[in-house]
C-alpha cells in the first residue's frame, strides 16, 4: 500500500491520522473467522492487525522504520477508542486491545477526523525599524521627498510633504532593538524559504518568536557549540549532568563509581526521570505545530533542507531548552553507539529503548494527540543521527544578518546629491483564495527548483541520479510530470551524454609465426 506525503501546513497531525486511517481501512486483509462456535465474516485478529499496521508504518515515509511493535499496539488502541475499529460484537470506546486472537472489524461509519476551517492569519505591518516613518524622512528637496514618500504610508504623506526642505539634519541610528528585529526577520525569512510555504504564520505565530533567544543561541556558545547559560538556575542540576556524563563516557567516566549489577540501569532511570519531570518538552508546546510540519521534510531527497530547517527552528527555543536538548542528544547518540554499555533492558534493543524513552520528552502536544508518540519517535531518530549538524550555529545566518545591518548603516550615512534611495513597498491585503493560490504556487515552485537541481547536478553518478529522480517521481508525481511530460523527454536526460569514441587503431594483421620444423 503506497503512502502519501502529507505536506507542511496547519493541522498536519490530524491529516496524518486520516492518512493512516484510510490506508489501514483500504489495505487490511479481511477474512472469515470462527470463534465460540460462531462464524464472523470480514474481520481480523488483533495480532494480524498489529502485523499489518506495523509494516505499513515502518514503510510509510511520514513515520519511518523506527516505529516499534509496542507503538503499533498503542495506535490500534487509539483506533478502538476513536471507533476506527470495533470488536465483532460492536463494542468500542475503550483502549483494551491486546496483541492476541480477539476479533475486530471496521465500522460502517467514517472514522476520519474533521479538519477545522481556519482563515489564514493576515500579515500585519512590521513594527521594525525599516517601517518607521522617521527613517524615511530625509529632507533635501521636494523631488527627493516625493520619491521617498511614494513608498510611505499614504496617511502620513501629507504631513511629511509639508515638512521644510533642506539638507538632512538627522540620521537614524540602529538600536539594539532594531538589531534584534533584524535577527528575527532574517531567521524567519530563511525558514519560510526552506519550508516552502507561502505563509509561515500557518504553523507559527511570529509574535511567539523572541529575537533575544535567537541572538543568545547564536552568540553565547562554548567551544563545542553548546549554549552557555548565564543564569545557572535554569541549567541541568549537577547530579543529572554527572549521570549523563557517566552514561555518555561509560565505562571511563569515574573510577570511583559503584560497580554493582544494574548500576547503569539506575543511572539511566535517574536521567529519564528528570526529563519526564520537566513542565514542558524540550521543543516546547508552542512550537509543536512547527516541528510536526518539519517532519514532512524528512525524506531522502530533502535531507539537507530538513537539517537547515531544524537548525533555524531550534534557534527559536529558549536557551535553557536548547542547551538541555543539545546535551541530551549528545548523550543518547554516544550511548547508542557505545558497545561497552551493558544492556539497559532485558528485551528492547538499546537504540529503540533510547528513542522510546526520550521521544515524548523532546516533542509532545499540550492537548492529547493520538499520533504524538509516533511523530516524536520519527523526529528524535532523525535528530540522533544528525544532531551535530542540526545544533551547530549556522554561519550563513550570521553573515546574512551582518550584511543586512551593514546595508542599513550605509543608508543612515546617506548625504544624497541626486542619488536615488532604495524604494520600499507596503503589503496590501489579499483574499483568502489568492492567499491559498500563492501558498500552493510557492510550494510547488520550491519543489520544481529542487527537481532542476537534481537534473543539473553533474557531480552525481547516473545510477544515483536515476534513484533520486525515481524517488521524487513517487513522492511528487504532478511536478515530475510537468517537467517530463513524455517518456521520450525523460529518456533524453540520459541519452544526451557524449559517447567516448574508441581510439583509432591500425588494423595490423598478426604475423604468421614459423617454427624450426617449418
Amino acid at each position: 500500500m503506497s503512502s502519501h506525503i502529507v505536506t507542511p501546513g496547519p493541522y498536519r497531525a490530524t491529516k496524518l491520522w486520516n492518512e493512516v486511517t484510510k490506508l489501514f481501512r483500504a489495505g487490511m486483509p479481511l477474512k472469515k473467522h470462527r470463534q465460540h462456535f460462531r462464524v464472523y465474516m470480514n474481520c481480523f485478529t488483533a495480532s494480524a492487525a498489529v502485523d499489518w499496521l506495523h509494516e505499513l508504518l515502518k514503510d510509510n515515509s511520514n513515520f519511518g522504520p523506527e516505529v516499534t511493535r509496542h507503538q503499533t499496539i498503542q495506535l490500534l488502541k487509539k483506533f478502538l477508542k476513536n471507533h476506527v475499529i470495533e470488536d465483532v460484537k460492536g463494542r468500542w470506546g475503550m483502549e483494551d486491545l491486546e496483541d492476541n486472537s480477539h476479533l475486530y472489524r471496521f465500522p460502517s461509519s467514517s472514522p476520519l477526523k474533521p479538519i477545522p476551517n481556519r482563515a489564514p492569519v493576515l500579515r500585519k505591518k512590521s513594527t521594525s525599524m525599516m517601517d518607521r516613518e522617521s527613517f524615511f524622512r530625509f529632507r533635501r528637496s521636494k523631488n527627493f521627498d516625493k520619491e521617498i514618500l511614494e513608498n510611505v504610508d499614504p496617511e502620513t504623506q501629507e504631513s511629511a510633504m509639508g515638512s521644510s526642505s533642506g539638507e538632512m539634519k538627522h540620521c537614524w541610528e540602529l538600536t539594539e532593538d532594531d538589531i534584534q528585529v533584524i535577527w528575527k526577520n532574517v531567521t524567519l525569512t530563511h525558514l519560510q524559504k526552506l519550508v516552502g510555504s507561502g505563509a509561515l504564520e500557518d504553523v507559527l505565530d511570529p509574535a511567539q518568536v523572541d529575537p533575544q533567544f535567537i541572538v543568545y543561541n547564536m552568540t553565547k556558545v562554548n567551544k563545542h557549540g553548546v549554549v552557555s547559560l548565564e543564569d545557572k538556575t535554569d541549567d541541568l542540576p549537577p547530579w543529572v549532568l554527572s549521570a549523563m556524563k557517566c552514561l555518555a563516557n561509560w565505562p571511563k567516566y569515574d573510577s570511583n563509581q559503584p560497580s554493582y549489577p544494574g548500576f547503569e540501569r539506575d543511572v539511566f532511570k535517574t536521567v529519564s526521570d528528570y526529563f519526564y519531570s520537566l513542565s514542558q518538552p524540550l521543543l516546547t508546546y508552542q512550537f509543536y505545530e512547527l516541528f510536526v510540519n518539519i517532519l514532512g521534510l524528512l525524506q531522502p531527497s530533502l535531507e539537507r533542507v530538513a537539517i537547515e530547517a531544524l537548525q533555524l527552528c531550534t534557534l527559536l527555543l529558549p536557551p535553557a531548552s536548547r542547551r538541555k536538548l543539545q546535551l541530551l542528544l549528545r548523550m543518547i547518540s554516544r550511548l547508542s553507539q557505545n558497545v561497552d554499555v551493558p544492556r539497559l533492558h532485558d528485551v528492547i534493543e538499546k537504540r529503540t529503548l533510547l528513542v522510546q524513552t526520550f521521544s515524548r520528552c523532546v516533542l509532545s502536544c499540550e492537548e492529547v494527540d493520538d499520533l504524538d508518540e509516533l511523530l516524536a519517535t520519527r523526529l528524535l531518530s532523525f535528530l540522533m543521527d544528525h544532531h551535530q549538524e542540526v545544533l551547530e550555529v549556522p554561519v550563513y545566518l550570521r553573515n546574512a544578518v551582518e550584511d543586512h545591518i551593514s546595508y542599513l548603516k550605509s543608508l543612515t550615512t546617506f548625504r544624497g546629491s541626486g542619488v536615488a534611495m532604495p524604494t520600499y513597498s507596503f503589503c496590501r491585503q489579499i483574499s483568502t483564495q489568492q492567499f491559498d493560490e500563492q501558498k500552493l504556487s510557492l510550494s510547488q515552485t520550491a519543489l520544481a527548483d529542487l527537481l532542476e537541481s537534481l537534473i543539473k547536478d553533474k557531480t552525481m553518478s547516473v545510477k544515483e541520479k536515476r534513484k533520486k529522480l525515481q524517488l521524487f517521481q513517487k513522492e511528487y508525481p504532478d511536478i515530475y510530470l510537468r517537467r517530463f511530460p513524455t517518456t521520450e523527454s525523460e529518456a533524453q536526460l540520459f541519452a544526451d551524454k557524449p559517447k567516448i569514441k574508441p581510439p583509432m587503431l591500425l588494423s595490423i594483421k598478426k604475423a604468421k609465426t614459423f617454427s624450426i620444423r617449418n
